[in-house]
């Protein structure tokens, strides 16, 4: 970052400030003198102005429309790549070579067991309990299992410990759904991709094979890269906060959780689905729209775009397709069925809120409401309508847990560039 200078007068008072420049993005004024000089604090509550840390892991232009991982534009890395490279980049800062990628699957494959004591951890909770609640107590219970990646001033401990994070939150939370449901656990299976083996450990049953629809597969694996970063985030800044004070990382991960957990945050993704369910039909469509342009009703709309972009989402327009592919899917799954299936179980997206033509009208409808030049929804609206079925989840124990190999490494330097030329899918 360049260096530069800026002043600030107020009263009687003149203070000298650095200034800095990022490789993107506007200019920043460096306040932490502030005080010092002039007795006096800034005060931005809502971190709209204020950036709490030097990064090179994601860049967001909420103006533009523009959302970068290490330079590379999300759409890019949701269309071509998978969610494991995405990982992978955000962790080193490059897109992996084909030997690097299989080497961080095999790692990230290797430690999705948990440890078989977790398993009696969730009969702990009620089975009506919120899975959020579930995922809170869960994730922080991983600090009692593993001592060996706690020390967050080792590089090769923070890596372990990231690996396992990634590797076994889906287990955690599929976990979580069939406790919910009252089915036995699915422990993992190393023969899967990561999306797949969240989808198997959620809708398998040992009393009959269970087929992994790879059209689902294909969805919840963008889904996944969608949700993998966004900046500095209340969620991100929470797990920041509490890891500030060198707290166990897993229990700063179970914080940035319960902060997700909001209506306001991660939880409008549930918001959203909830709203739908309410509308039910196309034709109450205008009753919600009065109501929520009504200044004396609480309702809002839910999903219409992250606050940060002004203009577009660049989420949305690969939601919006995987939306449709699944809506396609699950039509052509309805025909087969209706003429007999092959007897395996499969994905089923029932329960939908919308058949496609329904939501493709309903999404016509509500974008009427939306302000001239406001772009479309984002992925919350899309993500939505896509089927009840992705709202479930599920289990696995501790067994393989190989440590990290020679290549865990502390993230590389990321040069920002936008040319599509920097995407090289093996």
């Amino acid at each position: 970052m360049t260096e530069q200078s800026a002043k600030l007068n107020f009263g009687s008072t003149e203070a000298g400030l650095a200034m800095r420049s990022g490789t993107l993005g506007p200019d920043v004024i460096d306040v932490t003198t502030l005080y010092k000089q002039g007795g006096v604090f800034t005060y931005d509550p809502g971190f709209s102005s204020t950036a709490s840390c030097e990064s090179k892991i994601t860049y967001i232009d909420g103006d533009e429309g523009i959302l970068l991982h290490r330079g590379y534009p999300i759409d890019q890395l949701a269309e071509r790549g998978d969610f494991l490279e995405t990982c992978y980049l955000l962790l080193y800062g490059e897109l992996p070579t084909p030997r690097e990628k299989d080497d961080f699957v095999y790692r990230v494959t290797r430690h999705t067991m948990i440890h078989e004591q977790m398993s009696r951890f969730y009969t702990g909770f009620r089975r009506d309990a919120h899975p959020m609640a579930v995922m809170c107590g869960s994730v922080g219970a991983l600090s009692a299992f593993y001592h060996d990646s706690t020390d967050i001033a080792d590089p090769h401990q923070r890596m372990v410990a990231s690996l396992r994070m990634i590797a076994k939150m889906p287990t955690i939370a599929a976990m979580a759904y069939k406790y919910h449901i009252g089915q036995p656990f699915v422990y993992p299976r190393n023969d899967l991709s990561y999306a797949e083996n969240f989808l198997h450990m959620c809708f398998a049953v040992p009393c009959e094979p269970y087929r992994i629809n790879p059209v689902l597969a294909r969805a919840m694996d963008r889904i996944f890269i969608l949700h993998a970063d966004h900046e500095q985030n209340a969620s991100t800044s929470t797990v920041r906060l509490a890891g500030s004070s060198g707290a166990n990382p897993f229990a700063c991960v179970a914080a940035g959780i319960a902060c997700l957990w909001g209506p306001a945050h991660g939880g409008a993704n549930e918001a959203a689905l909830n709203m739908l369910m309410e509308i039910g039909s196309k034709d109450r469509i205008p009753e919600f729209i009065a109501r929520a342009k009504d200044k004396n009703d609480p309702f809002r709309l839910m999903g219409f775009g992250h606050r940060v972009y002004k203009n577009y989402d660049p989420r949305a327009k690969i939601m919006q397709q995987t939306c449709h592919e699944v809506l396609d899917e699950a039509r052509h799954q309805g025909r087969s069925a209706a003429r007999g299936g092959d007897g395996a179980r499969a994905d089923r997206p029932d329960g939908r809120v919308f058949h496609r033509e329904e939501a493709l009208s309903e999404r016509r409808l509500l974008l009427r409401h939306h302000a001239e030049g406001a772009g479309l929804p984002d992925d919350d609206v899309h993500g939505a309508l896509r089927r009840g079925a992705h709202r479930r989840l599920d289990c696995p124990v501790e067994g393989d847990d190989r440590g990290s190999a020679s290549a865990d490494r502390p993230a590389a330097p990321a040069l920002y560039g936008c040319s599509d030329a920097r995407l090289r899918f093996a």
